[in-house]
């Protein structure tokens, strides 16, 4: 080992190493992002989400009724 590599008895320098930290970091974001795919996936095969996915239908169609934001009853003085 030589100087021609910023002298190796001080370590990499400090761009090197943002640069290693920055393909570490992106690597683990890629690697979070599958496994968070791959849960994602296994929930929506689960009984718990077809549940869920069956009760977000549900609530979609009931805010779907015309009266939007309006009272039910309502009341008048007179």
């Amino acid at each position: 080992m030589g100087f021609a590599i910023c002298c190796p008895c001080f370590g990499p320098s400090k761009e090197q190493r943002r640069e290693e930290d920055r393909l570490a970091s992106e690597q683990a974001r890629a690697r979070a992002a599958e496994a968070a795919q791959k849960r994602q996936e296994q929930f929506e095969k689960s009984a718990a989400g077809r549940a869920a996915r069956a009760q977000l239908e549900a609530e979609k169609k009931q805010s779907n009724n015309p009266n939007k934001g309006e009272p039910v009853l309502k009341w008048q003085m007179g």
